[in-house]
């Protein structure tokens, strides 16, 4: 009894954790709140939410994790980006993963520059490339965030109708 309380309240911080995840880009908060509800799950012993409500709650979060990835992409080629700038956006969102906060707000907005500019195309243009594949970021992050929300619900109505 005691153990199970110490397991759901270890599921629930994993949860918050990934509501905060889902915003603040340091963290994995998608992964955390699927390990969180997974938890829970488990502690319950897979009465109320059993393996088919866990595999469409991974599956949501797999659509969540992978707009995420692609956001600043779909961001420059929403302007009409050049294929280098893509590629830079794309780059510069994996490299930015490594650099904390800092290198995942400025990733993909540098690395679609860069490859705007290795285009042959003007500064301005390259910045406003830039700009657009940042906004795509903000965008993916938003989408994340309802995705996490979405994640909880489906968990909660699994837990209380099954």
């Amino acid at each position: 009894m005691t153990l199970d309380i110490v397991l759901y309240v270890v599921a629930a911080l994993l949860v918050v954790a990934g509501v905060a995840g889902a915003i603040l880009p340091a963290l994995p908060g998608i992964p955390l709140i699927f390990a969180g509800l997974w938890l829970a799950a488990g502690t319950d012993g897979y009465r109320h939410v059993g393996l088919w409500w866990l595999l469409g709650i991974a599956a949501a979060g797999l659509i969540g994790v992978g707009v995420d990835f692609i956001a600043g992409t779909l961001g420059a080629k929403r302007v009409g980006a050049s294929s280098l700038a893509l590629w830079g956006a794309a780059i510069g969102t994996l490299v930015g993963m490594f650099f904390g906060l800092p290198g995942l707000l400025l990733g993909p907005f540098l690395g679609a520059v860069a490859g705007e500019l290795m285009s042959g195309n003007s500064a301005l243009r390259s910045a406003h490339v830039g700009v657009s594949a940042w906004f795509g970021m903000l965008l993916g992050t938003l989408v994340k965030l309802v995705v996490s929300l979405v994640m909880i619900g489906l968990f909660g109505f699994a837990f209380l109708f099954n």
